[in-house]
């Protein structure tokens, strides 16, 4: 069928509801708008599936959710693992509910049990459920940080991580073979209960997952003598982390804690920030306004998932907040969880650090402090859930110590398979109360991390290529640094070049991807890779300077150069 057919079919036939037919009826003859949403199908692939809300087969909805889900169900049944289950949660977002409630209608309508939230929760839950549950599968819906007209379907397996290839493209195959909305099978949520099908999962789950964080606790101490010391401010951006922070610091004796009240209850428009992106400064307009008031020694910020952590943290000294970056916080994380492993006797000698390749590389010269092995993945913290799986599978003699990505996501404990935003931000607040017993505090331990590795900055720039031209540009400046790579950059002699896609110069065993990362001298670096979801091409930076000053110089001579020649 042409997409104009597409277009014809979905606003005539039964199978489609009235609103979404009279969607349909209000872009008929503006040819662009039907071609952008009929001309294809939304991409599954390892991040499952993203796009904007609306008719069409290039929109999330109903209709779309459930052939994703038909085809996840056949997938399980083909493995012979529909038996044990499939848990389903949902954020904050406009229609996330709903498109979990049809998920949950198919999978029971192919007689595979659902554990379906009974509120919407963040995603590092759905993990641990997972696990918890003995699941064979899970989904979450949500679009992360993107704009309110997004949402979004994520996979993960039973190990609680997301899904990778091969896994990836053989759902794939079994989606691509349903051509008739009509076959795929539903069941009500009446039916389903009454057919012992349909469970719902309460706050019986977050419970046992705020017990199971009490394992992961280094300092009890600490937070007997300091924590109602530490003073808190957080938002959850409208998103899904607001209950299970607060009672996870609550139930660690963390009492100063103040939530932004504007931005505490779920809102799937976002209406107080431009972007619920904790990466971004302008979400923390308001926390940090709370956080001056009450003189909070963290303000941290989640997004509407739960799976990012953002955070400034307070210089004593001048009263001065400071934001940390993913690459800031994460180092200081798993530099706490090493320095306190070893001080108590339980730092493993074949523990293990994983990061992505464009996470700082202020990892290697800590986890060399350690004696601790670090392991290199491609961008997206699937690749540091599979590699947590293969520590389990194989004979591999590693154990997982943390892991890691710039971008704001971090993992502290194992019986998770994601980021989580949750754990980060208690394992932030317990480093902060041991080292107010210290007399100290989280800035002044991150500077002494600095001085005694070096000053490393990173920063990641984003170009958005829209149109139909888009794709052809990433491809054109993907090609031009892959075939013509420079001999210098911003003063820094190129010694390396590493094509992920083609596999030259890279060392280890990495998926093929379209990345390109080109090794400089004085330890910096760049990377450029195609955005996995978006019309975007990335390009990530990294150097290590004497001082601060003196980094942030090379940082920017070394990005107005590349950035200056594309």
């Amino acid at each position: 069928m042409t997409y104009m057919d597409q277009y014809e079919f979905w606003c005539t036939s039964p199978f489609f509801s009235l609103d979404t037919k009279e969607e349909l009826k209000e872009i008929m003859g503006r040819e662009e708008e039907i071609k952008d949403r009929f001309s294809t199908e939304l991409k599954f692939g390892t991040g499952g599936m993203r796009g904007v809300m609306g008719a069409g087969t290039n929109r999330m909805n109903l209709y779309t959710v459930a052939k994703v889900t038909q085809g996840l169900a056949n997938c399980l049944k083909e493995k012979e693992k529909w038996g044990r289950g499939v848990g389903i949660a949902y954020d904050s977002r406009h229609m996330s509910e709903e498109f979990a409630r049809e998920a949950a209608r198919c999978l029971t309508g192919n007689q595979i049990p659902v554990y379906l939230f009974s509120r919407l929760t963040p995603t590092p839950l759905l993990s641990f459920a997972i696990r918890y549950l003995s699941l064979a599968a899970g989904i979450v819906i949500t679009a992360s940080h993107n704009p309110p007209e997004y949402n979004g379907y994520k996979v993960y397996w039973e190990d609680g991580g997301q899904i990778t290839a091969p896994l990836d493209e053989e759902i794939g195959r079994f989606i691509a073979q349903i051509t008739n909305y009509g076959t795929i099978k539903r069941l009500s949520e009446k039916e389903a209960e009454k057919e012992g099908l349909l469970h719902w999962i309460g706050n019986e789950l977050e419970d046992e997952y705020i017990k199971q964080m009490n394992q992961w606790v280094l300092s009890p101490n600490a937070l007997t003598q300091a924590a109602n010391e530490v003073t808190i401010v957080y938002t959850p951006l409208h998103g899904t982390g607001n209950l299970p922070v607060r009672h996870l610091l609550s139930h660690l004796g963390f009492t100063r804690v103040f939530v932004v009240e504007e931005q505490m209850e779920p809102d799937g428009d976002f209406k107080t920030v431009k972007s619920p992106n904790p990466e971004e400064e302008g979400a923390f307009t308001l926390a940090l306004g709370l956080a001056e008031k009450m003189k909070a020694d963290l303000v941290f910020g989640t997004d509407p998932d739960g799976d990012r952590m953002g955070v400034y943290v307070r210089e004593d000294e001048t009263g001065e907040y400071h934001r940390l970056t993913g690459n800031m916080s994460g180092i200081f994380i798993c530099s706490y969880l090493l320095l306190r492993r070893k001080e108590t006797g339980c730092l493993p000698s074949n523990g293990a650090i994983i990061k992505t390749i464009v996470t700082t590389q202020m990892a290697k010269p800590l986890a060399e402090k350690y004696k601790m092995k670090l392991i290199e993945v491609l961008t997206g913290f699937k690749y540091i859930g599979e590699q947590m799986r293969c520590f389990e599978s194989s004979s591999k003699e590693e154990v997982y110590q943390f892991g890691f990505e710039e971008s704001c996501g971090c993992l502290v404990e194992t019986c998770v398979r994601d980021k989580d935003a949750i754990s980060a931000v208690m394992t932030m607040c317990e480093a902060a109360a041991y080292y107010k017993t210290k007399g100290s505090s989280v800035w002044k331990a991150l500077n002494k991390l600095y001085e005694e590795f070096g000053y490393y900055q990173e920063s990641m720039e984003s170009i958005t290529v829209k149109g139909e031209n888009g794709l052809a540009k990433i491809t054109h400046i993907m090609e031009s640094f892959r075939t013509n790579p420079p001999e210098m950059a911003g003063g820094f002699e190129v010694i390396g070049k590493e094509d992920y896609e083609t596999g030259d110069g890279v060392n280890g065993k990495f998926p093929k991807s379209n990345v390109l990362r080109f090794l400089l001298s004085e330890d910096a670096w760049f990377c450029i890779r195609p955005s996995g979801t978006e019309p975007k091409i990335k390009f990530y930076f990294g150097v290590k300077g004497k001082s601060m000053k003196d980094a942030g110089e090379k940082l920017k001579r070394l990005k107005e150069n590349i950035l200056n020649n594309i």
